[in-house]
């Protein structure tokens, strides 16, 4: 039996992931900053916090589905080979599935074409986990704690960057406050990947990069997704 239950398929559906595929970036190079003409240059809050980022399980409220739960679920899902290949696949974006996470979990099967990615996001104070269940999926992140709110530009310090090649059956777990891209740079194969969040996701804060010039350029909410 089928870890978890689709309740809606394919290309645009009443309910989709946050990360549609009109805001993916080639995977072949970082999302360079948007320029803006006659915007006065915004001094960078320079941010050279030293430590990592802090214990995924710390934010989980006493009975939610924690991230280690969450990264159960998406390995079980992930290894459900008929589920997986009954995802239709669109070279020309991500196709996805809607599922029923565990404990009121947000979570989606995501096809993702060869060339794409997310772009930089936080997950709008949810924690969670995301596996790949087929193909290769490369995950950038930032091993530091960044601030929600007050800023609009960061300069990053040396040595928070971090890079993941999640082969199928891998993943991890992240907290509330992780910030990432998840890119397939493959030249010509699919992949697949199972992601689940809880609380379900409220908002994403989407960030331009260039250098170390992090750049908050838009606030997303649910209702922007239907």
């Amino acid at each position: 039996m089928s870890p978890a239950s689709p309740v809606s398929a394919g290309q645009p559906t009443p309910a989709r992931p946050p990360a549609p595929a009109a805001h993916a970036h080639p995977a072949s190079a970082t999302p360079p900053a948007p320029s803006h003409p006659g915007r006065p240059a915004v001094p960078p809050f320079r941010y050279a916090a030293g430590s990592t980022a802090p214990d995924p399980a710390a934010d989980t409220a006493p009975g939610a589905p924690g991230p280690a739960e969450l990264l159960a679920f998406a390995r079980r899902v992930a290894a459900d080979t008929a589920l997986v290949s009954a995802l239709p696949l669109d070279p020309e974006g991500r196709t996805w599935l809607r599922l029923d996470g565990p404990g009121g979990s947000e979570a989606w099967l995501i096809g993702w074409p060869p060339g794409t990615g997310t772009g930089w996001h936080d997950h709008g104070g949810s924690h969670g986990a995301f596996v790949t269940a087929a193909g290769e999926l490369v995950e950038q992140s930032l091993a530091v704690q960044l601030p929600t709110e007050g800023w609009k530009t960061l300069e990053l310090a040396d040595g928070v960057d971090r890079e993941r090649r999640l082969a199928p059956g891998r993943g991890r777990a992240f907290g509330s406050h992780h910030v990432h891209q998840v890119l397939n740079t493959s030249a010509d194969r699919h992949a697949v990947s199972v992601h689940a969040y809880f609380p379900p996701l409220p908002l994403m804060r989407r960030y331009s990069r260039s250098g170390p010039l992090l750049r908050l350029e838009q606030v997303e909410r649910p209702e922007e997704w239907a």
